[in-house]
């Protein structure tokens, strides 16, 4: 399963979640994540915490979503958004026709440097939740139909 994990500035909340989708589905999902306006850089506190959590950062970038509406993309088979600006703008086609969800996070990135530290352990502790949620579903036998209450639910967990 392929999954596209979107933001506006591709620096933080989405980095974060796709870190964990890949670093805990142990191959089962490949997560990829963009912003409708990247920031162009990671932001350093996601990457200090995500180095703290041991996981690889090495391959992490803020890039645009527009790297994955081009044919030679990788499929995806579904769509989150982490910030209300990504989950109400007017987001490309995606080739496959994925589902779509809304798993709102505050932005850790928007709080001053001082509290960098709490905000961004939040936005990776709420984030870590949902992704175990989500991984823990029988993902290889669920219909998209079937899967859809599933993300809902997830999406308000806190």
């Amino acid at each position: 399963m392929n999954i596209l994990v979107l933001c506006t500035g591709n620096s933080a909340r989405s980095i974060l979640l796709e870190s964990l989708l890949n670093t805990l589905g142990q191959g089962r999902v490949t997560a990829y994540s963009a912003g409708s306006k990247p920031s162009g850089k990671v932001h350093p506190q996601s990457l200090v915490l995500l180095g703290e959590k041991g996981h690889d950062t090495s391959d992490a970038r803020s890039k645009s979503w527009d790297e994955f509406g081009t044919e030679d993309a990788p499929v995806m088979d579904l769509v989150v958004t982490v910030c209300g600006s990504a989950a109400n703008e007017e987001c490309p086609m995606w080739p496959g026709a994925p589902l779509r969800t809304h798993w709102g996070v505050e932005d850790p990135a928007a709080a001053s440097e001082p509290d960098w530290d709490p905000a961004f352990r939040t936005a990776f502790d709420i984030l870590e939740k949902r992704a175990k949620a989500f991984l823990d579903l029988p993902l290889e036998t669920l219909s998209k139909d079937a899967l859809k209450p599933h993300l809902t639910r997830i999406g308000d967990i806190l």
